[in-house]
């Protein structure tokens, strides 16, 4: 016989946890309203009727000497954004203390390139130190750090670091070959040594199979993270992905759906993409995800802070 969705959801919440010997067939099978009725009803018995929105300032931006393909920051591509050296602490904290009074439970500097050091490491860290004192919590995402930058960034006040493994470990040459999927790996185990909590998660419409996710969901299940952000990705002109075809909304929610079913107990955020979809992606959220980035990404624009808030909390949802 055959699980249904809500029977497989049902065994979740009684402690089964799906492995790699598990058949996810009912993914792409089951009918899409209880696929994420199923996910729902995980997410509602681990996590409750809370959603948590965060919000990121891109730190530096540009010149990034890393080949992503989906990334208009790299040097070795042809997108047109706005390059800029490390940001001043005095525009950081401002910027900060906006996401503070509009409600924003998160926020974290975001740097593009291998890894942040010498001068631009100081300012981040002296940063970090300022926004420590305000009622949110800090996060940072600085590339391949040493265990000692983490000590450092924790002893700053950061709570959590970001770090995407962004696909699958078979997929991830196909993406990126500057650096390794062992190099991401490597990364999340030092912040972790460091007392950090992570993010972790990667983006999805970059050409990948359905058996890359499953493996990018089970990978990030045995990692042990604390929050996997997951980005549609927006194809941007210039960079090697920029003809790739959008997911349709299905695909989205299915893929939600897929990672709250094999990690029932962590949070599962949306970040870019989610303003393409229907209802500006409200959808996600009972679909199994229960966070969110609100306001702008790095290169690309997102959903408004007030207007999240004002759908969330129509819907029930506590922030």
């Amino acid at each position: 016989m055959v699980e249904t969705a809500m029977q497989l959801a049902e065994e979740i919440i009684e402690g089964r946890r799906l492995s790699r010997d598990d058949d996810f067939r009912f993914v792409v099978e089951e009918n899409l309203d209880e696929l994420c009725r199923g996910a729902n009803t995980i997410k509602e018995h681990f996590r409750g009727k809370q959603v948590e929105l965060c919000s990121i300032i891109n730190g530096r931006s540009g010149r990034c000497g890393e080949d992503c393909k989906f990334c208009a920051q790299s040097a070795r591509h042809h997108a047109h954004i706005e390059e800029y050296p490390f940001l001043n602490s005095e525009t950081i904290v401002k910027d900060c203390k906006k996401h503070v009074e509009k409600g924003v439970r998160r926020y974290s500097i975001v740097t593009a390139g291998r890894a942040l050091n010498g001068e631009e490491m100081e300012r981040a860290l002296e940063a970090d130190r300022m926004m420590a004192e305000e009622p949110i919590e800090i996060c940072a995402s600085h590339g391949l750090l040493s265990q000692e930058d983490f000590y450092r960034l924790r002893e700053a006040g950061v709570t959590r670091y970001h770090a995407n493994i962004e696909t699958s470990r078979r997929n991830f040459p196909n993406i990126c070959t500057t650096h390794t999927y062992e190099d991401k790996l490597e990364v999340i185990r030092r912040a972790q040594k460091a007392g950090l909590e992570v993010c972790s998660g990667g983006i999805i419409g970059m050409g990948e199979t359905w058996q890359d996710r499953i493996d990018m969901a089970l990978e990030l299940a045995e990692l042990k993270v604390n929050s996997i952000p997951l980005n549609v990705l927006q194809p941007i002109p210039g960079t090697p992905l920029e003809h790739q075809p959008r997911l349709s909304q299905e695909e989205i929610l299915r893929t939600v759906a897929l990672f709250r079913y094999v990690n029932p107990e962590i949070q599962v955020r949306l970040a870019a993409g989610r303003n393409t979809m229907e209802d500006r992606g409200i959808r996600v959220f009972q679909a199994g995800a229960d966070g969110a980035i609100t306001g702008d990404m790095l290169t690309t624009s997102g959903n408004g802070i007030q207007e999240d808030r004002d759908s969330l909390l129509a819907l029930g949802y506590e922030l």
